[in-house]
């Protein structure tokens, strides 16, 4: 299959990797233009730019997909479909109807749950037990076209945001591949999504990272997770913020906020029941898990977390 691929981070990153170990044609790769990072605010690549480049693959990088040029430029190339994967912008129509095949999406939720832009994050914070990938046509509506296929995985009470969405990456990946030997066959059959069971998961906003430890443990525990390793839920303790990377739930109670166990992890007081933090970061310094963090501050019960 002769295609374009778009997508900028390491989720896309490894679909990208699928296709080409399989031996198909990416004729042109989109992706996100490069950002200041680290301390420094060097422009870097995405992940999927950096790929392209290093195995040759011809790169674009527009600001907008409403320019014509960029629309010349996806014509031009004659793929037969279009592969996209948290690319992080939203395809105008005349982007979508380029392609013979059409436009095909790697969502990271079994749709129509978790439509959106944060399906990762969103699933683990409200506790989902079970996620995974759906594979669908695109049309103009937000995650709103046809499943191709669907799979699903568990989601431990104990995965962070992070495991869960390598795993995704991975099954994505074959997904995709799996869809691309099909489509080389001939059409490959479309199921219209239901229309129950519709939920929506926007982008994290800075606001929702703090824990609020007036919440049931069980429901800090799962920010904490749900946000870890990034962006990371975080409270403030003696006036510092520590970002909180793991904990589970406790069985001491007490005024929310208020350390009550140092034994097995920083036990934290919630609304109902508590959240054992296990792993930390302290502003300016790196991650650490609770034992490393005690020997260095001066941390008891009594103590209030999140003033």
């Amino acid at each position: 299959m002769r295609l374009v691929f778009m997508g900028t981070p390491d989720f896309a990153l490894t679909a990208l990797r699928a296709i080409c170990e399989a031996g198909h044609d990416v004729a042109l790769v989109v992706s996100q233009p490069d950002k200041p990072r680290g301390r420094g605010y060097l422009l870097t690549p995405s992940p999927v730019k950096k790929y392209a480049v290093d195995n040759g693959i011809e790169v674009i990088t527009p600001a907008t997909l409403r320019d014509g040029d960029v629309a010349g430029k996806l014509k031009s190339v004659g793929a037969d479909v279009f592969i996209v994967a948290a690319y992080g912008k939203i395809l105008p129509p005349d982007i979508l109807s380029i392609p013979p095949l059409g436009c095909v999406n790697i969502h990271a939720s079994l749709l129509p749950a978790h439509r959106g832009a944060a399906p990762i994050n969103r699933a683990v914070i409200e506790g989902d037990t079970v996620g995974g990938i759906t594979v669908m046509y695109m049309d103009a509506g937000m995650d709103t076209g046809d499943i191709i296929a669907q799979r699903s995985i568990p989601i431990p009470p104990d995965m962070t945001a992070g495991e869960y969405h390598d795993s995704l990456a991975e099954l994505g990946g074959e997904m995709i591949t799996e869809y691309l030997s099909a489509a080389e066959k001939g059409p490959v059959p479309r199921t219209p999504q239901p229309s129950e069971g519709v939920t929506y998961s926007p982008k994290i906003d800075k606001a929702e990272t703090r824990a609020d430890f007036t919440r049931s443990g069980a429901e800090v525990c799962n920010l904490i997770r749900g946000l870890s390793p990034y962006p990371a839920a975080y409270t403030v303790f003696r006036g510092k913020r520590i970002k909180l990377l793991r904990a589970h739930p406790g069985t001491g109670s007490g005024k929310p906020g208020t350390v009550i166990s140092l034994s097995d992890g920083i036990e934290i007081a919630c609304g109902t029941g508590s959240a054992v933090v296990t792993s930390l970061q302290p502003e300016g310094k790196g991650v650490t898990d609770y034992a490393s963090y005690l020997r260095g501050n001066a941390c008891k019960t009594g103590d209030l977390f999140g003033g």
